[in-house]
């Protein structure tokens, strides 16, 4: 919150509180969400391309893209990680 507000500005923690219940809200929003495909999918695990989806039919679509995007990047990340780890052990 504070990188958006000129530097003299000043948060109350009121403010800082609501903000922070706000979030867990939306939070517990897009997962129930992303919750309910996957039990009617018959699944236990909620995953990112869930929230993805959750997001994008709750319509954050401005969220949803970037967050593929991220999603997307951080599995070739992950992937070529494990690749590299499973190189050295051979």
């Amino acid at each position: 919150m504070k990188q958006i507000l000129p530097p003299n500005a000043k948060i109350s923690k009121e403010a800082k509180e609501t903000m922070q219940e706000c979030v867990s809200e939306f939070i517990s929003f897009v997962t129930g969400e992303a919750s309910d495909r996957c039990h009617k999918e018959k699944r236990k695990t909620v995953n990112g391309d869930d929230i993805c989806w959750a997001l994008a039919s709750l319509g954050f679509d401005d969220y949803s893209e970037p967050l593929k995007r991220y999603l997307y990047r951080y599995r070739e990340v992950e992937g070529e990680r494990a690749g590299h780890s499973k190189a050295s052990n051979d």
